[in-house]
Parts: structure tokens; C-alpha cells; sequence
């Protein structure tokens, strides 16, 4: 069913015995242009992906690696489009939340990427396998991932789950094969921020 979000009051989290975000400001990212890295944004997807991240109630950050995706201009503001089947924990942290952050992973993050694209955080707290640092989003709540030297933040403004018999057949039978469809999310992208030297930790 399509959807589009009413007001929402902050989401309410489950207190946390210890905490899950590093502590301080960071001083080495600051703002760029909205479009600014949409060349590696669409270089990485299209190569070994990107970093979904979001929490649900419990304030828990997660990591999903994704590789379909669209950066662009609907409603006259810039948009992230992300794709997230129905079955995976990523699924119901955003519907908890309705906020996402989109990291571009440096060069030696290839194994972030391998077990956030192949395991699930209902199992195991990725951050915490993988060394990796959660901050606190400067524009949007939402957790980001410090190591990634480029992330969007991104307000969820309308979402639609593909139904069987929506999308061309060809494509449908390559890409649901076992009707685990997605639902689609309009992330508002909020601010993208970047380390000065972001370019060269994307590429080799």
C-alpha cells in the first residue's frame, strides 16, 4: 500500500546500559553540495555498494549494504530512493524510524561490505563485529558510520511496496524469483557531508 507519512514526534527509544554512539562532535566533516558525489555515489552502488544504516526503537544501529538505489530531484527536492525486501531487519528498523543515513565506504571496507550484504542484525550487532564507529547524524536522527568518509541523511517522505504483477515480467522473474519483494523509500535528503579528503578514500 503506498504511503505517506503523517507528523511524527521523535521516536522513543529503549534505554541503552551503556552507549552505542561515539561521544563528541566530528570536526574533520563538514556540509557539501546536495549532488555533490553523485559520480562515486553511482560508481560504488554499481560496484561493490553502499551502506544503508538506520535504528529502530531499541537504538540499536544497523548497516545493510545495498546496490539499487536512485539519487535525484522528485517534488523539487533532492531525493535518495532505497530498496529493502520485506523480509530483511533493515525493513522494520525504518518502518520504526522513517530516517536513514547512505554511507560511500572507503577503500579496505570490502569485508563491512561482505557481511553487511550476507548477515543479519537480528543476529549480531554488526558496529560491534566490525569495528566500526556509530555517530549521531548532524541533520537527521539517524546513526552514520564514521569510517565512511561521505554520508547522506535522509527523512523518509513516501514509501510503496511492489506487488506481483506491477513490474515488467522479465524483470519481475529475474528479480523476484521467490516473491520476496521491496518496499521503495523516498529518503529527503537532509545535508551531505564529506571529510575534506573524502575523494581520495574513495578511490585507489
Amino acid at each position: 500500500m503506498n504511503k505517506v507519512d503523517a507528523p511524527r514526534t521523535p521516536m522513543k527509544r529503549v534505554k541503552q546500559s551503556q552507549p552505542r554512539y561515539s561521544s563528541g562532535v566530528c570536526l574533520t566533516r563538514g556540509k557539501v553540495e546536495t549532488f555533490g558525489f553523485i559520480d562515486e555515489t553511482h560508481e560504488l552502488m554499481r560496484g561493490g555498494g553502499l551502506l544503508l544504516v538506520t535504528e529502530g526503537r531499541e537504538g540499536k544501529p544497523n548497516a545493510m549494504t545495498i546496490g539499487w538505489g536512485l539519487v535525484g530531484t522528485m517534488w523539487r527536492q533532492p531525493m535518495f530512493v532505497v530498496a529493502v525486501r520485506l523480509s530483511r531487519h533493515t525493513y522494520r528498523l525504518l518502518e520504526e524510524s522513517k530516517r536513514f543515513t547512505v554511507c560511500l565506504p572507503a577503500r579496505g571496507m570490502e569485508e563491512a561490505l561482505e557481511v553487511c550484504g550476507t548477515r543479519s542484525g537480528r543476529d549480531m550487532d554488526k558496529f560491534k563485529e566490525l569495528g566500526l564507529t556509530a555517530r549521531r547524524g548532524i541533520e537527521v536522527d539517524a546513526p552514520y558510520i564514521d569510517e565512511c568518509p561521505v554520508h547522506y541523511e535522509c527523512e523518509v517522505v513516501y514509501q510503496t511496496e511492489l506487488k506481483p504483477g506491477q513490474l515488467n515480467k522479465t524483470l519481475e522473474a529475474d528479480a523476484y524469483p521467490t516473491d520476496n519483494y521491496h518496499v521503495m523509500y523516498f529518503g529527503h535528503i537532509k545535508g551531505v557531508y564529506a571529510e575534506e579528503n573524502a575523494a581520495s578514500k574513495l578511490k585507489g
